[in-house]
This record gives C-alpha cells, sequence and structure tokens, in this order.
C-alpha cells in the first residue's frame, strides 16, 4: 500500500485528494494545524492518518517523514486568500512561501527519492503577459499570496534541478465546489444567493464584476495531482478548462438558478476591490491534456448550480426540512 502525505488535508483540495487517493488505494496521511476545522473530512476520517505539526519547523517535517516514510508528498498548506494576503503579508509568506522551502529541504535530508507536489496558482501570473498563459508564460504577481506563490514555485524547480529530486509544480487556476473556504468569493455568491432565496438576506455586497476568471471544479483538479506525481519525468503544469468567465456571469448564473434578478439585489461596494487586481486570466492546459490525458469534466453553469444548491441544502437541514431543493428545471 503506498503512503502519501497531504498537508492543509482539511482544504478544500486536500479533502478531494485524501477522498481520491483512498479510492486509489493509499495510505493517506495528512497535516493540519491544532483547533483545525476537520469537518470537510468527517464522512471518511477514520481511514485517514491526521497528524498536528508546525510545519514552521523543519526538524518536525523530518522527524513525521522519518515516521511515516511517503512515496508522495502533496503541498496544498498555503495562507490561500488572496484577499486575506493584504491583511497578512508577512504571515502568508512565511507560511505559502518559505514552508514550501521547509518541505523540500525535510524530503531532501530523509529521502530524495520521494515525490513532492507544489500547488502553485494562476495568481502567478498577475498582470498577464500574454493570453492564454502556458507554463513558460512569465510571472507578474499582484497580491502578497502571488508573490509567495511564485517563490515556492521557484523553489520547487530550484530543488528539482540542483538535488535531481521528482519535484513539480500544478499552477493551478480557480477551482471551486461546495467545499470551497468562506472567505472566497464564490462561496459568499452562492451562500448569499440561497440565503436571499429563503428570505435571511437581502442584498449582495460585492466589488469587481468583471474580474475575469477559468473556474474549474476541485474534484477535476485533484486527480491532475496525482496524475503529475504518477508520471515518468517531472515537469510543470497548467490545470485549467480554458473557459472563462466573469464574476458577475457567476453571479448571474446564481440568481437564475433560484429564479431571481441579479440586478435587484447586488449592491457595489468599493471596500471589496483590491489595491491592485488581477484582471483576467485563462488557462492553456495542452500539456496536461497531452502528456497526462487529464479532462475537466464539469462545466462553468455546473460548477455554480452545484454550489448554490449545496448552501440551499444547509438551510433546509438548519430548518428541519427534509424535501429535495427544486428551484428551475433549466438546472435540475
Amino acid at each position: 500500500m503506498p503512503v502519501a502525505l497531504i498537508t492543509g488535508i482539511n482544504g478544500q483540495d486536500g479533502s478531494y485528494l485524501a477522498e481520491e487517493l483512498l479510492r486509489l488505494g493509499y495510505d493517506v496521511h495528512g497535516t493540519h494545524r491544532p483547533q483545525s476545522d476537520l469537518g470537510l473530512l468527517s464522512s471518511f476520517r477514520d481511514q485517514l492518518n491526521l497528524h498536528q505539526i508546525d510545519l514552521g519547523c523543519g526538524e518536525e517535517i523530518e522527524q513525521l517523514l522519518t515516521a511515516i516514510q511517503p512515496r508522495e508528498v502533496y503541498n496544498l498548506a498555503a495562507q490561500s486568500s488572496v484577499g486575506k494576503s493584504w491583511d497578512e503579508p508577512v504571515e502568508t509568506g512565511n507560511i505559502t512561501a518559505i514552508g514550501t522551502a521547509r518541505l523540500l529541504e525535510a524530503i531532501r535530508q530523509v529521502d530524495k527519492s520521494i515525490r513532492f507536489y507544489q500547488a502553485s496558482s494562476s495568481e502567478m501570473f498577475g498582470k498577464v503577459i500574454e493570453t492564454p498563459q502556458t507554463e513558460l508564460t512569465p510571472f507578474w504577481p499582484r497580491s502578497p499570496y502571488g508573490v509567495a506563490k511564485v517563490y515556492g514555485h521557484f523553489i520547487t524547480v530550484n530543488y528539482r534541478e540542483s538535488y535531481d529530486m521528482f519535484a513539480c509544480s500544478g499552477i493551478l487556476f480557480n477551482h471551486e465546489s461546495p467545499r470551497r473556504g468562506s472567505a472566497f468569493v464564490t462561496s459568499k455568491i452562492a451562500r448569499t444567493v440561497a440565503e436571499i432565496k429563503s428570505g435571511s438576506a437581502n442584498e449582495l455586497r460585492l466589488g469587481n464584476l468583471q474580474a475575469k476568471r477559468d473556474w474549474g471544479f476541485a474534484g477535476d483538479f485533484v486527480k491532475a495531482m496525482w496524475k503529475m506525481l504518477q508520471a515518468d519525468q517531472p515537469r510543470d503544469y497548467v490545470i485549467g478548462t480554458g473557459d472563462v468567465h466573469c464574476v458577475g456571469e457567476f453571479v448571474e448564473c446564481a440568481f437564475d438558478y433560484v429564479g431571481l434578478d441579479w440586478r435587484k439585489f447586488v449592491v457595489i461596494d468599493p471596500k471589496f476591490f483590491r489595491p491592485a487586481e488581477v484582471d483576467v486570466v485563462t488557462a492553456d492546459p495542452t500539456r496536461a491534456k497531452e502528456d497526462l490525458d487529464w479532462q475537466p469534466k464539469y462545466s462553468f453553469e455546473q460548477i455554480v448550480t452545484m454550489m448554490v444548491e449545496a448552501e440551499l441544502q444547509k438551510i433546509q437541514n438548519a430548518q428541519g426540512q427534509t424535501q429535495p431543493s427544486v428551484i428551475n428545471n433549466k438546472a435540475a
């Protein structure tokens, strides 16, 4: 039974990846912070080996690697909110950037044959030089989060080239699901739309509706992570759909699903605009499709509606309702 370690296992991507690795027959270990919410793991937690360690301490990481002897390490631990990175730039750098270096150095010290996956991000492209973005597109990050991810990406390249380690990065474009953290705009939209439909909210306050993103499904993307570590040679891959939509389209689709006119409820609030905005990012996942035989399965509309439906179900469950939500036939 192969052993895998997932840092940040309790997040959206970590939970989907853990399920996928369990399905593939792995012995799955995961790290999380003390007092972390483990709710996303609740349905299969008894199949996991969970560890509370300080990823700011290289010695603790080395001790864990020595104890469990993983074949693969997936580094998903990060301060992952772009918005929050403006409020906590130093902490973001410590966790998202330097944390990657600590993991790589621990692997180098313990066992260089361990295969390492780094969660890079489309936010590294920032003020994009070309469209769509490939693995060769230069980076121009526009947030502390994006800057930290660039460091994590290049330190992974550096260890691969300097120490002959199997270390690769997945440059993941936006990926959503009902498990998306509450700090992200897509979750905010889905949650607030459900609350408006149920009568517990009356407005949705947002910033830039024109920002364009390449949105995919997190459950699809974790399959690409696994495929990267099964390849003959380590390479970096852009993972996305190539299909671009603006935030306003996400909003409109979400309100359409519950049969409401978004223009009656959305309020533009200047406080939600970022100091430096990323206007548009678009993936060119050709390399992943050709090398890894990877394809995204879920469409933009399916992702939006599954997120809204999940929030509606939460409200119904809280109210003691058992009947499934049927909003309109178009979205069913």
